[in-house]
């Protein structure tokens, strides 16, 4: 079996990532949460941490992740149950794109408490 490096293969591949971030993301998620289990001073702790430029960056990361994950599987439901199927690699730009501008309007906010 051979790749072809063509949009669909693109398209496939980027939702398999974004989804493997969302579920990293999710194990964290759920770890910071239960350091509420921890006390008041466990979490304070924990959020003094999480305040750094790295993480910041991660949350601009997630906000792609999200984005593209979110549009790219409406362009999956729209390209297997819609008309979408012939039209399917402009949607897959599409969502590019649209994914693109609202990131930038996303992370523009996320970059001024760096």
């Amino acid at each position: 079996m051979r790749y072809r490096w063509e949009t669909g293969f693109w398209a496939f591949l980027l939702m398999r990532i974004s989804g493997a971030a969302l579920v990293v993301y999710l194990v964290l998620h759920i770890n910071v949460l239960k350091s509420l289990l921890d006390g008041p001073k466990a979490f304070d702790a924990l959020m003094a941490t999480v305040q750094n430029p790295f993480f910041k960056l991660g949350e601009i990361a997630l906000l792609g992740a999200v984005l593209f994950h979110a549009l790219n599987g409406l362009r999956v439901i729209w390209v297997d149950w819609g008309p979408g199927a012939k039209t399917q690699k402009g949607w897959f730009w599409a969502v590019i794109l649209l994914s693109g501008i609202i990131f930038i309007f996303g992370a523009i906010p996320i970059l001024k408490t760096l």
